[in-house]
């Protein structure tokens, strides 16, 4: 492997160690009694979109296969956290959005998280520091999705 390839795949071990180490962390806290991560991280993620979305698009931005995401968020619907609704445009397809429970949730639990989340990063790393990780995430986040688009069949 070149010395390009190395330091990248010595990259990439660092940042999913990073990753797996501040998860645990974070997960061990006591500010999920409401809710487990995952499904934070879908009322999250939903809190993020301007409309209703199918689920197929939260698969993008959740880190689970889209039958499991399936099943959350219909678990998140029964608890009156999500709304669920045909999509007119398609029949076959579901619309999500948050309910004002899952939102006003998702604000409760978020605060908590983002307090949790700056106290760790700011712990370890310095203002230069956060902006670099910023921008290397960011950069890669927009070339994968580039790529993801390039690569996506659009008969699916």
């Amino acid at each position: 492997m070149t010395g390009a390839g190395q330091r990248a795949n010595d990259a990439w071990e660092a940042l999913l160690s990073a990753h797996a180490v501040l998860m645990k962390q974070f997960a061990a806290e006591d500010i999920w009694a409401e809710l487990s991560m995952r499904e934070y991280d879908v009322l999250y993620t939903l809190s993020k979109c301007d409309e209703p979305v199918r689920i197929g698009e939260l698969t993008r931005h959740v880190l689970l296969s889209q039958p499991a995401l399936s099943r959350l968020v219909h678990r998140l619907a029964s608890q009156g956290m999500i709304d669920c609704q045909p999509d007119p445009a398609d029949g076959r397809s579901v619309l999500v959005s948050l309910t004002d429970a899952g939102r006003a949730l998702q604000r409760q639990v978020g605060r908590r998280h983002a307090r949790s989340v700056a106290r760790v990063l700011t712990a370890a790393l310095d203002r230069g520091d956060l902006r670099r990780l910023e921008t290397i995430s960011r950069t890669l986040a927009r070339h994968a999705a580039v790529v993801n688009n390039e690569n996506e069949d659009p008969n699916s």
